[in-house]
């Protein structure tokens, strides 16, 4: 008996309950989005989760079989009447807590679909894959016949190249489309040989995120975008950040095969969507391109990543990789297609950000481009023509909604535009799904299927630079407890600010002083990272860019006034969107984007964040809003920034301590 710590990813909400609390209600009592529509009486199947096992040393659990209740009659009931579960699926209204628990609430069983904010847009460039399809006429309907058809017409040498796998299809005619790939190494790959005159070939562009997975299926010979799919990555529940899937790896025997078969089932399955929403035979999908950093990247191709988590932080592999799409157990696509995986820049700098430094172009560049990728480990290109400089900062997942009271990921109901008024304090807020403000006419009729379920990273800044603006926090991080306003209500020692009260079947959402301090850690490194490369240039940011999800969505004017980002003048900032998913589909289209890639990874200089003495100054410096010793002078120049207050003189000795601490568990000190 007793009570157990229980984790729900991919949202990272946790509790303490007793022994025999259902994880349904567990999940209720946290406001975890977890549908049920049966009320808990285990016939609608809605609320279907899967419990982890293992060892999870970020959250303190080690997970067993036993600490969930045995599958029960109820479940036995439901199956047969529905049919059989995924595997390791339970019903939430039936499993019980038995012991401490990591869950994972499938896409499926959540009632507020998480937003994919990763789109692409088609591409205008030079195009010329590595993929090609070929008319064949021969008389000789075998594979050797025609191979000597193809070359006698063609002047491709394809004599060489593997036919083991080739079958030749039943044709009533001559006529045959023969697909041929130019390798890495120069040699060719015979792909298919199809009985019929096709020429139009499709690939998979793959920004493959720690957060969240987006494909994009693209047409090889115009470059247009066919379909694009999201989903989040199923390795969230082995741990929300890398260092956690490291640990993951190295804890728990076969740990690394587990995350990697997640990932490739997670792939096919958006693989099918995509084709099936685009009307498209995956038979003629024959080529992929998979970007990530260098955990998603090693895990992906079958690595394990323990060597990324400790110094010298050293790659399994620095080339670019090639493998055939049935040595990954990828599903959905051609099985004799190829995928291609980019080199990561190093140890924390991954293909990923190769490919925003392909899509951004900052080494044909005069101005000194900072480029931020944020995301769970930011990754920060520097520099122009003369020099790039790269590395990454252990942000964490506070920035996308996690590790927040009330924060959730980005979905249908979460609060991601907020505005406070100077004098009243009263907020007004936007939700995911809706154009409507808080204090519109019809908003909460509009809102009722919505509703108003938690705040996602947008909306996290936006209320904190509000708050910051209003007076309502001060310049190192304290919520001002001696403001009067109801919105601001005492929680212990510490002030919480209300930003929604509780109504219906919506929760109270607050800000609490704890979600300010793991929006300063993350800032912090961000801002810290960011310097280092500027220290290493010898100058200062001329312009900035801001990429992903996260970089598309937030207004730039906060995250300056936040201090996410070093001054610079906001006529000079913007955001480039998907700039990963960019720099994927480029490489996808193109046999010289790859070149270009790979020249590019061999060019760029890595400043290692964990190794660095200066990182913890700057990181303890950024820790204030917007930082402690850099005026913003540009900023000031089009935002009127508060007078500086401090509730302390200096900086919470223990807040920056933990931050000290947190950085080195993340790097792998």
């Amino acid at each position: 008996m007793g009570t157990h710590k229980i984790v729900f990813t991919p949202s990272g909400k946790r509790g303490e309950f007793a022994s025999g609390t259902t994880v349904l209600d567990a999940a209720r009592s946290l406001a975890v989005d977890l549908e049920s529509a049966c009320g808990g009486v285990g016939t609608c199947g809605r609320c279907q989760i899967v419990p982890s096992t293992g060892d999870f040393p970020k959250f303190g659990i080690k997970a067993k079989i036993g600490n969930i209740s045995p599958w029960t009659a109820t479940e036995t009931d439901y199956t047969a009447r529905n049919g059989t579960m995924a595997k390791n699926r339970r019903l939430g209204c039936c499993a019980t807590i038995r012991g401490d628990m990591v869950v994972d609430i499938p896409a499926d069983s959540q009632l507020h679909r998480q937003v994919i904010r990763k789109s692409a847009t088609s591409m205008h460039m030079h195009i010329d894959p590595v993929v090609r399809a070929y008319t064949v006429k021969s008389d000789d309907k075998t594979v050797t016949g025609i191979i000597r058809a193809f070359m006698c017409r063609y002047p491709v040498d394809i004599s060489t190249a593997p036919i083991d796998h080739l079958r030749v299809p039943k044709n009533p005619t001559n006529i045959f489309t023969v697909v041929v790939r130019q390798c890495r190494n120069d040699s060719m790959h015979i792909v298919d040989i199809w009985a019929k005159n096709k020429h139009t070939l499709y690939g998979f562009a793959v920004d493959l995120g720690s957060t969240t997975i987006s494909c994009h299926l693209i047409d090889l010979q115009t470059g247009k975008v066919m379909a694009s799919v999201g989903a989040l990555n199923p390795q969230i529940r082995f741990g929300e950040d890398l260092m956690s899937r490291v640990s993951y790896a190295m804890m728990n025997v076969g740990g690394d095969k587990e995350m990697t078969r997640a990932v490739w089932q997670a792939m096919g399955d958006m693989f099918k969507n995509a084709a099936a929403d685009a009307g498209i035979d995956g038979t003629y999908i024959v080529e992929t391109v998979v970007v990530g950093n260098p955990v998603m990247h090693h895990l992906f191709l079958g690595y394990s990543p323990e060597s990324l988590g400790f110094a010298p932080f050293e790659l399994v592999t620095e080339t670019a990789e090639e493998r055939f799409v049935h040595q990954l157990q990828l599903c959905g696509i051609n099985a004799n297609g190829m995928v291609y995986i980019p080199p990561c820049v190093a140890g924390h700098v991954g293909a990923d950000a190769a490919a925003v430094a392909l899509a951004c172009s900052p080494y044909s560049q005069s101005q000194r481009y900072l480029i931020v990728d944020v995301g769970t480990n930011a990754e920060i290109l520097y520099g122009n023509r003369h020099k790039i400089y790269a590395c990454s900062s252990p942000t964490g997942p506070a920035l996308e909604g996690a590790q927040i009271s009330c924060g959730q990921r980005a979905a249908h109901g979460a609060i991601e535009r907020v505005r406070i008024d100077k004098e009243s304090l009263e907020p007004r807020f936007k939700v995911i799904g809706s154009d409507l403000w808080s204090d519109a006419d019809g908003f909460k009729r509009h809102n009722e299927k919505i509703g108003v379920s938690g705040i996602c990273g947008s909306g996290i800044i936006e209320v904190l630079a509000e708050m910051y603006m209003c007076g309502i926090l001060s310049a190192d991080g304290i919520i001002d407890g001696d403001v009067h306003s109801p919105r601001i209500v005492q929680n212990g020692r510490v002030y919480d600010y209300i930003l929604h009260h509780a109504d219906g079947n919506n929760p109270e959402i607050r800000v609490t002083q704890g979600d300010v301090r793991a929006i300063q850690l993350a800032k912090g490194a961000l801002w810290a990272g960011c310097k280092l490369l500027q220290d290493h240039y010898g100058a200062p940011v001329e312009r900035i860019s801001l990429a992903g999800a996260f970089g598309a969505h937030i207004d730039l004017k906060y995250a300056m006034i936040l201090g996410l980002i070093p001054d610079c003048h906001l006529d000079k900032v913007d955001s480039v969107g998907n700039a990963a998913g960019t720099g994927a589909i480029m490489v996808l289209l193109s046999h010289t984007k790859r070149n270009e890639i790979e020249r590019i990874v061999s060019e760029i200089e890595k400043v290692e964040t964990a190794l660095e003495p200066a990182f913890q100054q700057h990181f303890v410096d950024a820790m204030s809003i917007p930082h402690q010793s850099d005026p913003y002078d540009q900023l000031q120049q089009m935002v009127s920034l508060p007078p500086k207050k401090s509730k302390n003189a200096r900086l919470d000795a223990h807040t920056a301590q933990r931050g000290r601490r947190r950085s080195g568990r993340k790097r792998g000190r």
